[in-house]
């Protein structure tokens, strides 16, 4: 036993199973998170419910099985629920997502076993999925198609509506966000145009007969569109569908609102995988709504890789060349032993307080100075001086900067000192030195403080609360309107959504799947990032290795 101990062989089978606890235990948080937020966009089979309750009177419910739980039932006789019959030690209920917000008080609600009289899943059952007042459930009585009302094949002239509706409703947004926002973006430009004119004291009346003419030209191409827009709404606004209710009544939903309809009971397994796909595209390509509890997340997704994209550009060059100077140029002396133990000593400071010094120094000092000498024509409304995706982008730059200065120069000492002697010998000033040979040479290093960078920076929350992140952004960063590219626009990050539509939302049931949903996807976003650029490292690393022998 002394020998084997002394042979090692214990400590590594104890760190080959902490390894393995490790992954196995990664593994079983992904496999976690996926199940509970993949799971929700699978259609699921719609119950009706006929309920008594202690008195007798009866209800019908019809809606999804979110979850189901056993009850201990003294907890609810000592709740005030009273029972016709004993019953045993615990009672099931069931959560049941009823949408029909409009007449209901909630889109959730408990069901006890106890009550439920009949439970059947009737074929015909439609989902109709809305852009305002969530789900509703109800059986299709007719479809109300140019004022004529159709009940012989009122599926296939529902679908065909409902997509009609769709696109009509999608040109109008195109036209809203392209062109009429153009047009509302150049009456600002001109506005401010002539602001600055008239703190310049060069106002004249020519120069503001040439303003009011391209505002007036303006105004008659946004009275085109303007028109167009509302025939696309009109028109979208022509069809209605009358549903049966869960109540019995007869309720007309007018197609404008409903972007898709499915019949869960009625669809074979192989429907339900191209309805599962088709809601999951949805999730990441469409537009949040509903307070962040309905729809997509693709603003958020564009937000946070964008920002992780413009702080890697902005933390990398900074990163290698303090890197390099600590490393070729500085003195193995006290003050460099500072700043070493001090670049360290960042790397464990509270993200916050990053956050902190972003708003206080990028957005109120730098970007209020930017707004006094650059836009003083917006001021008192600040440009800059308010929270934007560049200043996110810096503050997480100063945040990741210590990882990637620490692992550059790693990088840097493993590079053989012959190799620099050798390239002097040979004629080579030291920076041709560094440019040609010692930078490619420690590129893959490099490129490992970037994973380690944009790992870290794609998580990170609290310091964007303060200096970018927003719960819903108007516009995309990026659009058609110069200079394309826009930096001072606040941006939404999947960090955030997660903490907005977990701890913020006024309808928690309905937010919990997508916080696992978002979480996951967040992860794969940032495992995305990771694997190029390790792919990119992987390269480099096989490109320069012939300059190490």
């Amino acid at each position: 036993m002394k020998l084997w101990f002394k042979s090692g062989a214990p400590w590594v089978w104890m760190t080959a199973g902490a390894v393995s606890i490790s992954l196995l235990s990664v593994i079983g948080l992904l496999l976690l998170i996926a199940s509970r937020g993949l799971s929700f966009f699978w259609p699921s089979d719609i119950h009706q419910f006929e309920i008594a309750n202690s008195s007798g009177e009866t209800s019908v419910i019809i809606g999804e099985v979110y979850e189901s739980e056993q009850v201990p039932t003294q907890r609810l006789i000592t709740s005030g629920i009273e029972f016709n019959k004993e019953q045993g030690e615990f009672v099931e209920r069931y959560l049941i997502k009823t949408g029909n917000r409009e007449y209901v008080e909630l889109d959730f609600q408990w069901i006890l076993g106890p009550e439920i009289v009949k439970e059947t899943r009737p074929s015909g059952i439609a989902v109709f999925e809305r852009s305002k007042n969530g789900n509703f459930y109800g059986f299709v009585d007719s479809v109300i198609v140019d004022g004529k009302n159709i009940r012989e094949n009122k599926e296939d002239a529902l679908f065909a509506a409902i997509d009609r509706a769709v696109d009509l409703n999608d040109q109008a947004l195109d036209l809203q966000n392209d062109e009429i926002g153009a047009i509302n973006y150049q009456l600002e430009k001109l506005r401010l145009k002539e602001r600055k004119l008239e703190l310049e004291d060069e106002l004249t009346d020519a120069a503001l007969h040439d303003l009011e003419n391209q505002r007036q030209a303006l105004r008659d191409e946004y009275k085109v569109y303007e028109k167009e827009l509302f025939a696309f709404r009109d028109e979208a606004r022509r069809d209605s569908v009358i549903v049966k209710d869960m109540r019995g009544e007869l309720v007309t939903l007018p197609i404008f609102y409903v972007l898709d309809v499915s019949f869960p009971n009625d669809m074979n397994f192989f429907e339900k995988v191209i309805q599962y796909g088709k809601q999951l595209g949805k999730f990441v390509s469409d537009d949040p709504r509903e307070a962040n509890t309905e729809g997509g997340v693709f603003p958020a997704i564009f937000g946070t890789v964008f920002m992780v994209l413009l702080m890697a550009v902005i933390v990398t060059p900074f990163g290698v060349v303090a890197a390099i100077y600590l490393h070729e140029y500085a003195g193995n002396n006290a003050v460099t032993k500072i700043i070493r133990i001090s670049v360290i000593n960042l790397a464990g400071v509270p993200s916050i307080v990053y956050g902190v010094f972003g708003l206080g120094f990028f957005v109120y000092m730098l970007g209020g100075s930017l707004d006094q000498l650059f836009y003083p024509e917006a001021l008192p409304g600040p440009t800059f001086g308010t929270p934007g995706v560049i200043w996110s982008a810096l503050t997480l730059a100063i945040l990741t900067l210590p990882v990637v200065i620490v692992s550059t120069e790693e990088g840097l000492s493993r590079i053989p000192g012959s190799l620099r002697q050798g390239s002097l010998a040979l004629g080579a000033t030291k920076a041709e030195t560094i440019w040609r040979i010692i930078i490619p040479m420690a590129s893959p290093a490099i490129m490992t403080g970037l994973i380690l960078a944009v790992a870290r920076a794609a998580g990170e929350v609290a310091p964007l609360m303060l200096v970018g992140v927003v719960k819903m952004a108007p516009t995309l960063p990026i659009d058609g309107n110069f200079p394309y590219v826009h930096l001072d626009r606040k941006f939404m990050h999947l960090g955030f959504h997660i903490y907005d539509v977990g701890f913020q939302s006024p309808n928690v049931e309905a937010a919990r799947p997508l916080v696992y949903a978002t979480s996951f996807l967040l992860v794969t976003v940032i495992i995305t990032l990771n694997i190029t650029a390790i792919g990119i490292r992987n390269h480099l690393r096989e490109k320069y290795k012939s300059l190490e022998h």
